[in-house]
């Protein structure tokens, strides 16, 4: 199984790790549109003002250009600890054990704009993108990635992805029909969609799955897994969507 997650707009700074070195990162196929990615970033950064207006930085958020111009010299730490935010706090990477984050690293993509999707412990800088950016220099990030990492996903040849990404970042890279996947929405037991709770609960449920490590290798699997914990995954009206059920 692989897990898909989002990004986060929040990161830490700072690293222990030698700069980004794109031939390690997970998804090697991907090489060649995360260094157009990363040159445009960079080129974008010796300008300020046109990446205050193109990153839509305030006044306050200038400090991103400098992580965007130093992208290939930046010291860098793992995906999962350089991610802050709900989701990621949730998870809690930092706190788990060997064992629990070598799952992690085994099981997990987070799916970043300026990268793709990389490894859980892949090793990366901070840096300052979107998924909704246009950036100079390239095409659209959605037309730039959906079709290459669509392509990634299936070469992968995993035997089934639990998507928890937004639909922003399902757009620069639907898991093809190939694929054997769930994409999983949270929402209230009447059905409700959930904004804050959505991101804890995804944070929560891959904590519990690295910390238990179980065998899953399909949907049912994943499905018995959760009845055994009380976690309620329920068929959505839409195809290939579950909802994760929480009480607010």
């Amino acid at each position: 199984m692989k897990i898909l997650l989002p990004p986060s707009e929040t990161k830490r700074e700072g690293g222990h790790d030698a700069p980004l070195d794109i031939t390690s990162l997970t998804l090697p196929s991907l090489s060649a549109h995360r260094s157009a990615v990363l040159d445009a970033l960079v080129d974008l950064a010796a300008d300020e003002e046109a990446s205050r207006r193109v990153l839509k930085l305030s006044e306050r958020q200038m400090g991103e250009i400098a992580h965007n111009r130093d992208l290939r010299t930046a010291p860098t730490m793992p995906a999962v600890d350089r991610y802050t935010g709900v989701l990621f706090d949730a998870l809690d990477a930092a706190s788990l054990s060997a064992a629990s984050r070598r799952w992690l690293g085994e099981h997990v993509w987070i799916h970043s704009a300026p990268l793709g999707p990389i490894g859980a412990l892949d090793a990366v800088p901070t840096y300052r993108l979107a998924a909704g950016t246009s950036l100079p220099g390239v095409p659209a990030l959605r037309k730039h990635w959906a079709d290459p990492t669509s392509a990634a996903i299936a070469e992968a040849s995993t035997s089934f992805v639990l998507d928890l990404r937004s639909e922003a970042y399902v757009a620069l890279g639907p898991v093809p029909d190939t694929v054997p996947s769930a994409y999983v929405r949270v929402v209230t037991e009447h059905g409700r969609a959930l904004n804050h709770f959505n991101k804890r609960s995804k944070g929560l449920l891959v904590r519990a799955l690295a910390e238990e490590r179980p065998r899953v290798g399909s949907l049912r699997s994943l499905r018995r897994w959760a009845d055994g914990r009380g976690i309620v995954l329920r068929d959505a009206q839409q195809a290939g969507v579950l909802e994760m059920v929480v009480h607010e």
